[in-house]
């Protein structure tokens, strides 16, 4: 789906889920033929005409401003995450966005990497806009071994959480919140495609989601997005048992579209000692020295 496409269903969705009521509108129910609020609605609370919120609809947002923008954000009651999606949306759609190009591997500087390996006592990863894990400390190689060794992830290919939690069937294993960690791929996944539609990595990943996952397909066209910078994860790990760690994500300003993302266990609590065992496991699995050659702990339990 090209930008257009992407804001006209982006609108549309969002459109619907607001009822005249949460607007704050008087509702005549039985004289309605949309599930939320008519395009008349929205374009009365964001204070701009019928015409020109039609032609914000049907995806013609090269040159609105910021605040034409903003009001409509308001009018939707779009959160943090939809406003910043709205936002990507229109610069995509500006002349300049087809010149924007992110390399189709990427990967992190020595130091990031040897930053990575000084973290001993958490797992961290890095990954990139498409969810490839670029790089990685011994924990969170660990930690993630599952992913690693996925028989889904093609050779030569990074570690794509997308396409293991989509397409093996020991996904739903390893995450205890399946659901959970399937709408947030795709809710990441959305959020990247607003910023740049162009990717043709990304297009690739989405379209063989799309071909293989009912499940990825469904999520797709909710045209949802979210915010991941903290939370917690919960994951059954094959060698350990239950995980429930804490989770922060980092930009990394040097690198343009990649995060570190390190996790931490509560002090004291059962999964800091658990995450004490991951790091003895680590030690005997060689994760350290050939990631991509690491024994599948599903064989060795």
């Amino acid at each position: 789906m090209g930008n257009q496409g992407e804001v006209k269903a982006f609108l549309t969705s969002r459109r619907a889920k607001i009822t005249p009521e949460q607007a704050g509108l008087t509702s005549h129910g039985r004289g309605r033929r949309v599930p939320g609020l008519r395009r008349s609605e929205v374009a009365d609370l964001a204070g701009v005409s019928v015409e020109y919120y039609a032609q914000l609809e049907r995806g013609n947002l090269a040159g609105a401003s910021d605040s034409v923008l903003d009001a409509v954000a308001r009018a939707l009651q779009l959160d943090d995450a939809e406003r910043a999606h709205l936002l990507d949306l229109a610069r995509a759609a500006g002349p300049a966005a087809r010149t924007r190009r992110r390399p189709a591997t990427q990967q992190v500087r020595p130091s990031i990497q040897r930053l990575l390996d000084l973290m001993t006592e958490i797992p961290a990863i890095v990954n990139n806009a498409r969810l490839d894990t670029v790089a990685a400390n011994a924990l969170g190689r660990a930690l993630f071994a599952p992913v690693y060794t996925s028989p889904v992830r093609p050779a030569g290919q990074p570690v794509n959480h997308a396409r293991f939690t989509f397409l093996d069937p020991h996904a739903r294993d390893f995450w205890l919140d399946w659901d959970r960690a399937a709408d947030d791929s795709v809710s990441t996944l959305r959020t990247e495609a607003g910023r740049d539609p162009h990717d043709r990595d990304l297009i690739d990943l989405v379209g063989e989601l799309g071909t293989r996952s009912d499940a990825f397909r469904v999520r797709w066209a909710t045209h949802d997005v979210r915010l991941h910078r903290t939370g917690r994860k919960h994951l059954h790990h094959p060698a350990i048992g239950d995980l429930h760690l804490n989770f922060e994500v980092l930009d990394l300003p040097a690198d343009p579209g990649l995060t570190l993302i390190a996790f931490h266990a509560d002090i004291g609590s059962p999964n800091a000692d658990a995450l004490r065992l991951l790091t003895s496991w680590a030690a005997t699995q060689n994760l350290t020295a050939a990631p991509d050659a690491a024994r599948n702990p599903r064989a060795s339990r």
